[in-house]
């Protein structure tokens, strides 16, 4: 699924100032004995589109911002030294930023409240899944077939209740924005409900498959679009949520329960990309 946001025209300009001006200026990478940042990379292409990344994939990306650490020796999402909590601010203000001129996500915000209220999967989860997803362009299509803002398998959103009719192909249903958001959401709440308290695996599970993750033991599958995609819309969501529980989501399950969702480190690189 390719990591991509979008923003035409002016949005598309002002985003491009935005990451010439703070991600430039932020080019320092941190490397520390067993932990690693939940940084955020991105460019804006020639086109307006502005491609979100866990990591640098070539020359052209540059931080966006500098997250949170993971400690792969103890669970969850540990909280930043004092001295970083300047640029938490700044990492937060950025994003805030990016959401405010990005007339798409204005365009379809209350597709992802109807789908929030309607499944219990958090509002901020659906905003940072389609921004890595599909920059929220509705008629995004993938090399492999994934459609519309989630990125949805035609297969998966049978699964999940959407259905050709005398008008309207699969693909064209799943162009939909309304059709869409609700599928995925209620995809993304059947697998929290798989994998309770690791939003990271669900996260995987969503890009490579549930499948993928139990075969590789209930863990991230050693694919580096996985590991990639899993820290982009993690970084993003972190940022969305660090005002509230220190980027632990709190996400409501179907029953109304409530499960909290630690966010663990992704496993060392691992061989192949997906798409």
């Amino acid at each position: 699924m390719q990591c991509v946001t979008s923003g035409t025209g002016h949005a598309g300009a002002a985003l491009r100032r935005l990451l010439q001006r703070l991600g430039f200026a932020m080019g320092l990478t941190w490397a520390l004995m067993g932990m690693a940042h939940a940084d955020l990379w991105a460019f804006v292409d020639e086109a307006g589109v502005t491609h979100f990344a866990g990591e640098a994939l070539d020359e052209r990306y540059k931080l966006y911002f500098r997250g949170a650490v993971y400690d792969s020796s103890a669970p969850g999402l540990q909280p930043g030294r004092d001295d970083d909590a300047g640029e938490q601010l700044r990492a937060r203000t950025r994003m805030q930023s990016f959401f405010d001129i990005s007339p798409r996500y204005k365009s379809v915000r209350e597709h992802l409240r109807r789908a929030a209220d309607n499944t219990g999967v958090d509002y901020d989860l659906l905003k940072a899944v389609i921004a890595v997803e599909s920059g929220f362009d509705a008629q995004a299509v993938s090399p492999r077939g994934a459609v519309g803002l989630m990125q949805l398998m035609p297969a998966t959103a049978q699964r999940f209740g959407v259905a050709a009719s005398q008008q309207r192909s699969l693909e064209q249903q799943l162009a939909d924005p309304g059709v869409n958001v609700s599928a995925g959401a209620r995809y993304l709440n059947y697998l929290i409900g798989l994998f309770p308290d690791r939003l990271d695996l669900v996260l995987a599970a969503y890009n490579a498959g549930e499948g993928a993750v139990q075969r590789a033991g209930q863990a991230i599958p050693p694919f580096r679009e996985t590991r990639n995609y899993v820290k982009a819309v993690l970084g993003i969501y972190e940022q969305l949520q660090a005002g509230g529980l220190n980027a632990r989501a709190v996400t409501k399950a179907a029953s109304g329960g409530r499960l909290r969702m630690t966010l663990r480190a992704a496993p060392p690189d691992g061989a192949a990309l997906l798409h």
